[in-house]
């Protein structure tokens, strides 16, 4: 891959993370109940999604879920449900301050945090429009594929990594300001409420021929 296209493809990369969406919120909330550590693992999840859907595209799965109304609207309404029961979950939690939850032994396992995060990104479809729409901007068909792929793939797990550490690490931040579980108990409810909104927008996503 030539230098300058690269540089345009990192260029994009960040565009594609620091836009605002459902795995922000995703990041913010994990951050918020989990504390960064912790909470950073559900960004691995979304960077196992990011490629899943990745390699989808590239094998024609994407070509596929953009020409099929079908495969679309599946894909989307599985999509909006999950949102919407993770908004549910969250706007129902408790509130406990991570403190009692460390020591209630009450905090999600390591890998369902990166399941959710890899579901997250598999289940919506605006990312495999995203990635049909940009990656052939950026490949050299004349040239070995494999390759170009891979690094592809490497620079937008790298962005993604460093923006959803700084959303989690924003959303932790903010554990060491609140002390009730009445503050814990607002703050769940904003973040359950972002993900409903989420799951709405995403509703009103329409397939573009």
């Amino acid at each position: 891959m030539k230098l300058e296209i690269w540089l345009t493809c990192f260029l994009s990369s960040w565009i594609f993370s620091l836009s605002p969406g459902a795995g922000s919120v995703f990041s913010m909330t994990n951050g918020l109940n989990h504390g960064f550590r912790r909470g950073y693992f559900g960004v691995f999840g979304l960077i196992l999604g990011l490629w899943v859907v990745f390699l989808a595209v590239v094998v024609g799965l994407g070509a596929l879920i953009k020409a099929s109304p079908l495969a679309f609207n599946l894909l989307k309404w599985a999509g909006v449900g999950y949102l919407f029961y993770l908004g549910f979950k969250q706007w129902t939690s408790k509130g406990s301050p991570i403190s009692v939850r460390r020591e209630d032994g009450s905090q999600v396992g390591l890998m369902a945090l990166i399941s959710k995060g890899a579901a997250l990104n598999v289940v919506n479809p605006k990312g495999y429009i995203f990635m049909l729409a940009v990656i052939p901007q950026f490949i050299d068909y004349n040239t070995p594929l494999r390759g170009q792929y891979v690094a592809i793939a490497l620079t937008f797990a790298f962005t993604d990594l460093v923006v959803m550490a700084g959303y989690t690490g924003l959303a932790a931040k903010a554990l060491t300001y609140l002390k009730t579980e009445a503050q814990m108990r607002i703050l769940n409810k904003v973040f359950g409420g972002l993900f409903m909104v989420a799951a709405a927008v995403l509703a009103t996503f329409h397939q573009v021929h």
